[in-house]
């Protein structure tokens, strides 16, 4: 079995107002008639993947694809400075997924998520229970501030030079003489008691913003090598996923990132593993790469062990980018999900 099906392109496609200026791209591909199956992207701010479609049986699947706010064919774009990102943010892209739901008459549906995206699937998921057939999730993050201080500072051990290189791209930290407490509190404060790691997310988000593009480019550039970084020892993966980019999409890319991770994604920290049990009776899988070092396989079994009857694969030779082994176990849950009988058939 190859690991993807053959090339397709959409039926149907077009932009769906969604309010505060924002129109979010959509696209849906493969048979009309078929299981309905939403793509839930990364990053944040990835864009979708043309790729995705191929990972469904074009025959079974009604594959439905779109890019979240600021980011892909969605518009206005985070790429360009004058777009506010005010109006992006956790809670804008979940009543974005339940009016496209509603918009193309989608009673429920499997929900496919990658990296960010299962961050974001899982939320929408235990918000709209009833709306779910399946999930598959791959590369599985919670997107709490200890996985985004693990990202942004705990991995550094294995990449102490390269960590390095990413906090001195900013300047120099401004020491605030009317406190005690470090630089970064004041930037700190906003967000809750976290730890160090969110200080430097925020001034990254903060130099991503500044009015020089050179500065934003600059900014950019440094933040998509660090991803890269920690991806870079996965032999099967995709080396410089992050940083090949078109140099728009790239600062995108790090400017939704940076923004949301420096607000902890407004989620309440570890609502994803206390709620999981909110998907009992939902086919589920987890397929994660044993080598993933950005979202470490202890996030995935963590949230097997609170989600009833999900299945959990750990592939031996993948990191957060995939390899063909893990390709093979998506397009296998894939296929068995959409012969499995729907919870209202």
């Amino acid at each position: 079995m190859t690991a993807q099906y053959p090339p397709i392109e959409p039926y149907d496609h077009g932009l769906l107002d969604v309010g505060d200026g924002q129109h979010v791209y959509w696209e849906t591909c493969g048979n009309p008639a078929g299981r309905p199956a939403l793509v839930v992207h990364g990053g944040p701010g990835s864009g979708a993947s043309v790729g995705a479609r191929r990972w469904f049986d074009p025959d079974r699947y009604r594959i439905i694809l779109f890019d979240q706010r600021g980011c892909g064919r969605s518009t206005p774009h985070a790429g360009d400075h004058d777009t506010d990102l005010t109006h992006n943010t956790t809670e804008h892209l979940l009543a974005d997924i339940e009016r496209l739901r509603q918009h193309l008459g989608v009673e429920s549906w499997l929900l496919h998520g990658s990296s960010w995206g299962s961050t974001l699937a899982l939320a929408h998921a235990q918000r709209h229970p009833a709306t779910l057939t399946a999930i598959v999730l791959v590369s599985v993050t919670l997107t709490r501030r200890a996985d985004i201080d693990w990202l942004y500072r705990g991995v550094a051990r294995f990449f102490p030079a390269e960590w390095e290189t990413f906090r001195r791209a900013l300047p120099a930290p401004v020491p605030d003489t009317s406190r005690t407490s470090a630089p970064d509190a004041a930037l700190d404060t906003a967000l809750g008691t976290w730890q160090p790691a969110g200080g430097l997310v925020a001034r990254y988000a903060r130099r991503l913003d500044d009015p020089d593009p050179a500065v934003r480019a600059a900014a950019a550039d440094a933040w998509c090598a660090w991803e890269d970084a920690v991806i870079s020892l996965e032999s099967n993966g995709r080396p410089g996923a992050y940083g090949s980019r078109p140099p728009r999409a790239r600062l995108a890319l790090a400017r939704i990132c940076s923004h949301y991770f420096s607000h902890g994604a407004w989620l309440d920290e570890g609502i994803l593993l206390r709620d999981a049990g909110r998907l009992a009776g939902i086919p589920g899988v987890l397929i994660h790469g044993r080598h993933d070092l950005g979202s470490p396989y202890q996030v995935a079994w963590d949230l097997a062990r609170a989600w009833p009857d999900v299945e959990l694969i750990g592939v031996t030779d993948s990191g957060h980018t995939g390899s063909a082994a893990l390709g093979h176990h998506l397009r296998t849950a894939l296929d068995r999900l959409a012969a499995t009988p729907t919870r209202s058939s």
